[in-house]
């Protein structure tokens, strides 16, 4: 039990002995220089004076600001200020600088608004008007259209538009002059079978192959029919362009051309 008495108390040595040394705050106050905080000899006398003062009563003076502002890159002039001396020796006089200073300050005012006049924000002002504004005509505005019209006067416009109405009445189609060759749009209207009809007799074989053959050679079926009708059509078919004897060529129809006369 002694022994281990005596081991629990080396322990207790031991590790006392490996703590560190807390360092003296004090000593750095009395030997600038060497406490905690206080390295700067220079820092301690600037702080040793300020508590100096402080406990004397007196305040510190504050640090110099200058005064001289800078001036602004789009702002109007400051606008100036009464003479204080003059408001005690001269009341009408300081009346009429008053009302020069306020018509400076006026002018000042237009000069920073694009030349335009200063209106305060009111309920009791006016609504400003609108100058040269792109984006509604007169013709579109309904205040300006009816101010200067009505109902009766667009009645009186409409009823004198009517009387200058000029009817023009259809006349006849006038005749082609120097036109050689059948014409189409005639035969179509003078005769009146349907396509398909025989009407006419063929004399001889016309084969199919032949048919599709002379009349791919025309670029149109119009082409096809006044070629047909020039060699002696409808009552002959010298190159087979009417098998079935309708009187009509190759692919063309009278029919196109009766409805746009009769409707």
């Amino acid at each position: 039990m002694m022994i281990r008495s005596f081991f629990i108390l080396g322990a207790t040595v031991m590790l006392g002995a490996c703590q560190p040394a807390i360092p003296d705050s004090g000593a750095g106050i009395a030997n600038p220089g060497r406490g905690v905080g206080f390295d700067n000899p220079s820092t301690l006398a600037a702080r040793e004076a300020r508590n100096a003062q402080l406990a004397n009563g007196s305040v510190p003076a504050a640090p110099s600001v200058g005064t001289q502002a800078l001036p602004p890159s789009n702002a109007a002039p400051a606008a100036p200020r009464p003479s204080s001396a003059r408001a005690v020796s001269d009341p009408q006089g300081l009346d009429a600088e008053l009302a020069q200073i306020a018509r400076q300050n006026d002018a000042a005012a237009a000069q920073s608004n694009s030349g335009q006049n200063v209106v305060n924000a009111s309920p009791s002002n006016a609504a400003p008007a609108i100058l040269n504004n792109p984006g509604i005509s007169d013709e579109n505005s309904f205040d300006a259209v009816s101010s200067r019209q009505s109902i009766e006067s667009d009645a009186a416009r409409i009823a004198a538009n009517r009387q200058q109405y000029e009817v023009i009445q259809p006349t006849a189609l006038p005749s082609r002059s120097g036109a050689t060759g059948p014409n189409v749009v005639q035969y179509a209207l003078q005769s009146n079978h349907a396509k398909g009809t025989k009407v006419y007799r063929r004399i001889g074989i016309a084969s199919a192959a032949k048919f599709q053959r002379n009349c791919a050679q025309y670029n149109s079926a119009d082409e096809a029919q006044i070629d047909f009708l020039s060699f002696g059509g409808p009552e002959r078919d010298r190159k087979g362009l009417d098998p079935d004897g309708d009187g009509y060529a190759c692919a063309w129809d009278p029919a196109p051309f009766r409805r746009a006369v009769n409707g």
